[in-house]
């Protein structure tokens, strides 16, 4: 029981220092936005008149 508990702990603590390790080293610069960009192809309407 103790080992599964310890364990369950490592598991989380890892997680955290992971997330934490991600937000600290993020480059806003390099990445691209994440979004919905309307572009001219999605800004076309479809002609249903046919």
């Amino acid at each position: 029981m103790k080992a599964t508990l310890i364990a369950i702990a490592v598991v989380l603590i890892g997680m955290a220092a992971s997330f934490i390790w991600f937000v600290a080293t993020w480059d806003k610069e390099a990445e691209q936005p994440v979004g919905f960009h309307q572009t001219p192809t999605h800004m076309m309407t479809e002609d249903r008149r046919t």
